[in-house]
């Protein structure tokens, strides 16, 4: 279990697949610059960002799924380490980000679908809603998605929500965290925000 979280109230967290992008994402969001790179599983502990004046952490969890290089029983307890992280701490989020890949995510959804077995990113989309912390998609590397719509509304079908994808940009946002253009998640997060009666956080997103 990650033992090295900052004692504060309030939390968002990101989670995701390896190399979805969001370390690329919260460096964007944070300001801080850490290890990055096309190699998976670069994160293994949670990164907390407890940088603001108010009580108040934003946390980007280990990626989970396939690594290359990693073997499956370690993959396994970083995944363990994840759920038992996210149940602990589930009544201090505001919000929850789920980071996908835009152009692969769908195409991995349907590989890993099957009588026996939920992808994980179904499975972490609604584990994060069984514990009752809004959550929003972060649809990353939009830039590379030519029929986005399309695209978009195949993510939430498999999600099980009812396309078309428009109708839930506070849980859907399409974002290409590379180019800075991540304001679909800086919106959906503010509506969580406001809603629980957080606006002063607004600053941060």
């Amino acid at each position: 279990m990650f033992e090295n979280r900052p004692n504060c109230a309030h939390e968002v967290v990101f989670v995701g697949r390896s190399n979805v992008g969001k370390s690329t994402l919260l460096r964007e969001i944070t300001g801080h610059s850490f290890d990055t790179g096309g190699k998976p599983g670069v994160t293994r502990e949670p990164n907390h960002y407890d940088w603001s004046a108010h009580d108040f952490v934003v946390t980007d969890l280990p990626g989970f799924g396939f690594m290359s290089g990693v073997e499956a029983d370690r993959r396994e307890a970083i995944k363990d380490d994840i759920v038992a992280y996210l149940e602990e701490y589930a009544d201090n989020f505001l919000a929850a980000v789920l980071v996908v890949d835009g152009k692969s995510a769908v195409d991995i959804i349907d590989r890993h679908t099957t009588e026996d077995e939920i992808p994980y990113d179904v499975e972490m989309f609604h584990f994060l809603r069984e514990l009752g912390v809004p959550t929003v998609v972060a649809v990353n590397k939009m830039d590379k998605v030519d029929d986005r719509d399309e695209r978009l509304d195949d993510l939430c079908d498999r999600l099980g929500l009812y396309p078309p994808w428009q109708q839930w940009q506070d849980v859907v946002a399409p974002i290409t965290a590379k180019q800075g253009r991540i304001e679909a998640l800086n919106e959906a997060l503010r509506d969580h925000l406001h809603a629980q009666n957080h606006d002063e956080l607004f600053q941060y997103f």
